[in-house]
């Protein structure tokens, strides 16, 4: 079984609704169990000129680690499959979304595909990622970067916002 990590983010259509769902989809995956998830967290959207953000909700973040026997290629093909069913678009590059599901590490593997990338090659650079990230694998230690713990930092985890459990339902 290889160990597997999937950031969960949504800022449209009942956001928490939306991550909480993709959670129990990933734990219905074939040959994949959840092993564990993070509480959730809001972050304000990146990326966006001032203006824009004004118009922009707050997302709503996750991460869930995994046990599966899926290939790497065939447990992203799963998480887009759910993000296809909770209705994506992607009309452009970081537009609101009711779901976003990325696969940000499966055991030890590196790759670099068109399709694929391993491990996530912006994952260390957002708190978003990261606070989660750590509340599911404290010593996680990230393929040619390292411990994950070293990229904590005021500047990344700053508006990064941990719900309490009452926020999160």
């Amino acid at each position: 079984m290889a160990k597997a990590f999937v950031a969960l983010g949504s800022n449209l259509k009942e956001p928490i609704k939306q991550v909480n769902n993709a959670i129990v989809a990933l734990s219905a995956l074939p040959n994949t169990t959840l092993i564990k998830a993070s509480s959730l967290y809001q972050t304000a959207p990146v990326g966006y000129t001032d203006d824009e953000l004004a118009k922009v909700p707050d997302f709503i973040n996750a991460v869930a680690a995994l046990e599966t026997t899926l290939k790497p290629v065939e447990l992203l093909d799963a998480i887009l499959a759910i993000e296809d069913k909770a209705g994506r678009l992607r009309p452009y590059r970081n537009a609101p979304r009711v779901l976003d599901c990325d696969l940000l590490m499966h055991d030890d593997v590196v790759i670099e595909t068109k399709k694929l990338t391993l491990p996530h090659p912006r994952m260390h650079l957002r708190g978003f990622v990261l606070l989660p990230l750590i509340e599911v694998a404290p010593a996680l230690f990230i393929p040619n970067h390292g411990k994950i713990t070293s990229f904590i930092t005021p500047e990344i985890t700053e508006g990064v916002i941990k719900l309490n459990a009452n926020q999160n339902a």
